[in-house]
């Protein structure tokens, strides 16, 4: 059964990367058939769900992500080969000089975001907005002093969207690094603000605008917040490394 693949918008952020949006609440055939598409690894990892919901959501999510590589790579989407960083972060296991596509994968709930780019290492996130009985004392916890005090300054109405939009940016900015969780949240600053535009404010010592990424923040359902991440390149401009 042939299953259709999500569009795709491009460019979506000055650094020419690929955005893609996918429904994981596929009906069950739809599933069965996008699991033929994943290797014996990938099936084993969906069966250690006890969830039936959350085994789907990987299948689904996993399949799209070999289709829409298959669309780039011109192969068929099992043919997609697959390797892991320290950190988990996907790569593809024999990129070619001329198609160096480098991705990341976000899902939550029943929506999945993909983000491509060539030769630049890139990082996506997505969040369901939703009240979060503790987000004062995660911020506290997690957040950068910087973060902790705009965070504080907004009102009512706009902590749980400030919350998640400085949520999905960090973990946007660790996953292009492929550290996953394991760098202090701390160690860098990003905006939060509703309604400011997503920005890198620091890296360590350094200001955001001098660390060799840039960042962009998206919708991408109602009720959703996104924000990817990507590497810069240019004379004299190097990614900084959180390390």
């Amino acid at each position: 059964m042939p299953v259709p693949v999500p569009e795709v918008a491009t460019p979506f952020t000055r650094e020419a990367v690929e955005i893609a949006i996918s429904r994981l609440d596929t009906r069950p055939e739809a599933v069965r058939a996008l699991a033929e598409s994943l290797s014996s690894e990938e099936l084993r990892r969906a069966d250690r769900y006890d969830s039936g919901r959350d085994r789907r959501r990987f299948i689904v999510a996993r399949a799209r992500l070999r289709q829409l590589l298959a669309l780039r790579l011109m192969i068929r989407p099992e043919a997609v080969e697959l390797v892991y960083g320290a950190h988990g972060k996907p790569a593809l296991a024999r990129p070619s000089n001329h198609m160096d596509w480098r991705f990341s994968v976000s899902h939550c709930d029943d929506v999945a975001v993909y983000a491509f780019s060539q030769g630049r290492e890139v990082g996506i996130d997505i969040e369901a907005i939703r009240e979060v009985g503790d987000a004062d004392a995660i911020v506290s916890h997690f957040f950068s002093r910087r973060e902790q005090e705009a965070y504080l300054a907004l009102g009512p109405g706009e902590k749980m969207l400030g919350f998640f939009n400085c949520w999905t940016r960090k973990e946007a900015f660790l996953k292009a690094l492929g550290h996953g969780l394991s760098d202090p949240l701390d160690c860098f600053d990003v905006s939060l603000a509703p309604g400011e535009p997503a920005r890198i404010l620091r890296v360590k010592d350094a200001p955001g605008c001098d660390s060799g990424w840039c960042m962009d923040s998206f919708c991408p359902l109602p009720g959703f917040v996104a924000a990817v991440v990507t590497e810069r390149r240019g004379p004299g401009l190097e990614a900084a490394i959180l390390q």
